[in-house]
């Protein structure tokens, strides 16, 4: 939204656009990606750039939902282990192997 606010429509203007004003050069793949879809994840250096060769600020260019999300809390879970008379439970809480003789 950011380059077509500023009349850069493809993918070749903008890539001319980060050499000449910012002196970075990114692949036509990372170039592609970034005209076609929200990308996961950008290098500072990129978005430096990016903010350089557009004359915008990284909040043009970045959109965070900063709503706080909401989970429900999962009830904690106790077990009980049920033992026979004259089991014994190791400090780990686990029952020791048989012995056998």
């Amino acid at each position: 939204m950011a380059a077509a606010q500023r009349e850069v429509w493809t993918g070749a203007q903008l890539r001319r656009l980060l050499i000449d004003k910012a002196g970075h050069e990114l692949s036509s793949a990372s170039i592609s990606a970034l005209m076609t879809k929200q990308p996961n994840q950008v290098k500072l250096e990129t978005l430096a750039a990016l903010c350089t060769a557009l004359q915008c600020t990284p909040n043009d260019l970045i959109e965070v939902d900063t709503s706080p999300v909401t989970q429900p809390i999962a009830p904690t879970q106790t077990r009980t282990i049920a033992r026979t008379a004259g089991e014994q439970i190791s400090p780990a809480g686990r029952t020791p192997p048989p012995f056998w003789p």
